[in-house]
């Protein structure tokens, strides 16, 4: 896990608002009789694009580089795009900070 690009990734207000809506997603992103979310799977990219309120390729980039550093996961079922967070990664940049700094 290479600190900087964590750091990067966690210096902008909306990437860290989506690790937080990814940590409870059921809470942030309540299902209705369309859909319903597998906690296994995660999010789909467009309930996130939605909630954020950004564009479709603005928010791709910030999930791009959530999932660079290793901090969130994709799944891909057809056409669609799932996130959920990567827990084993934010534990050991947990263990990192408390040990490095």
């Amino acid at each position: 896990m290479e600190l900087i690009t964590v750091f990067k990734a966690l210096s902008n207000q909306t990437r860290i608002n989506i690790l937080v809506w990814l940590k409870q997603p059921h809470l942030h992103f309540p299902a209705d009789e369309l859909k319903d979310y597998d906690s296994n799977l995660g999010v789909c990219v467009s309930d996130i694009t939605k909630k954020a309120g950004l564009s479709p390729s603005t928010t791709s980039d910030y999930l791009s580089l959530l999932q660079k550093c290793g901090l969130i996961e994709a799944t891909r079922m057809g056409q669609w795009t799932y996130y959920k967070r990567n827990e084993g990664a934010i534990e050991t940049l947990n263990k990192l900070i408390q040990k490095s700094l």
